[in-house]
Protein backbone atom coordinates (compact mmCIF):
# COMPACT_ATOMS: atom_id res chain seq x y z
CA UNK A 1 0.00 0.00 0.00
CA UNK A 2 1.41 3.22 -1.04
CA UNK A 3 1.82 5.66 1.57
CA UNK A 4 -0.50 8.74 2.59
CA UNK A 5 2.57 11.24 2.09
CA UNK A 6 3.64 9.37 -0.93
CA UNK A 7 0.60 9.73 -2.84
CA UNK A 8 0.34 13.50 -1.68
CA UNK A 9 3.32 14.38 -3.00
CA UNK A 10 2.83 12.41 -6.12
CA UNK A 11 -0.45 14.24 -6.51
CA UNK A 12 0.95 17.56 -5.75
CA UNK A 13 3.19 16.99 -8.86
CA UNK A 14 1.29 15.40 -11.27
CA UNK A 15 -2.00 17.88 -10.51
CA UNK A 16 0.80 21.22 -11.26
CA UNK A 17 1.87 19.34 -14.34
CA UNK A 18 -1.82 18.90 -15.70
CA UNK A 19 -2.84 22.67 -14.34
CA UNK A 20 0.15 23.76 -16.29
CA UNK A 21 -0.21 21.23 -19.14
CA UNK A 22 2.93 19.72 -18.95
CA UNK A 23 4.27 16.44 -20.12
CA UNK A 24 6.53 14.26 -18.67
CA UNK A 25 9.11 14.80 -21.47
CA UNK A 26 8.33 18.79 -21.69
CA UNK A 27 9.29 18.80 -17.81
CA UNK A 28 12.46 16.91 -18.80
CA UNK A 29 13.37 18.99 -21.31
CA UNK A 30 12.88 22.37 -18.86
CA UNK A 31 14.68 21.14 -16.30
CA UNK A 32 17.54 19.97 -17.90
CA UNK A 33 17.39 23.49 -19.67
CA UNK A 34 17.67 24.99 -16.55
CA UNK A 35 20.60 22.61 -15.16
CA UNK A 36 19.21 19.88 -13.49
CA UNK A 37 19.52 16.99 -16.33
CA UNK A 38 16.61 14.86 -16.20
CA UNK A 39 14.90 12.09 -18.21
CA UNK A 40 11.52 11.87 -19.02
CA UNK A 41 11.37 8.29 -17.99
CA UNK A 42 13.68 8.55 -14.44
CA UNK A 43 10.66 11.69 -13.77
CA UNK A 44 7.72 9.20 -14.38
CA UNK A 45 9.57 6.45 -12.03
CA UNK A 46 10.16 9.93 -9.28
CA UNK A 47 6.83 11.36 -9.88
CA UNK A 48 4.74 7.91 -9.37
CA UNK A 49 6.87 7.10 -6.51
CA UNK A 50 6.39 10.00 -4.58
CA UNK A 51 9.06 9.60 -2.66
CA UNK A 52 11.13 12.35 -3.54
CA UNK A 53 13.12 14.86 -1.84
CA UNK A 54 12.24 18.41 -0.75
CA UNK A 55 14.95 19.58 -3.17
CA UNK A 56 13.63 17.97 -6.24
CA UNK A 57 10.01 19.54 -5.59
CA UNK A 58 11.77 22.66 -5.33
CA UNK A 59 13.34 21.80 -8.61
CA UNK A 60 10.27 20.45 -10.30
CA UNK A 61 8.27 24.01 -9.22
CA UNK A 62 11.54 25.92 -10.78
CA UNK A 63 11.36 24.46 -13.85
CA UNK A 64 7.61 24.70 -14.09
CA UNK A 65 7.79 28.44 -12.99
CA UNK A 66 5.93 27.92 -10.01
CA UNK A 67 6.83 28.86 -6.12
CA UNK A 68 5.96 26.86 -3.40
CA UNK A 69 4.66 28.23 -0.32
CA UNK A 70 2.99 27.21 3.17
CA UNK A 71 -0.21 28.68 3.76
CA UNK A 72 -2.28 28.53 6.88
CA UNK A 73 -5.02 26.13 6.45
CA UNK A 74 -8.58 27.25 6.95
CA UNK A 75 -10.27 26.52 9.94
CA UNK A 76 -6.94 24.58 11.95
CA UNK A 77 -4.18 25.63 13.27
CA UNK A 78 -0.81 24.05 14.37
Amino acid sequence: MRDVWEERARELVRGAMIAKGITYSELAQLMTSGGTPETDQNLRNKISRGSFTAAFLLQVSEAMGLDVEFVERKGRSA
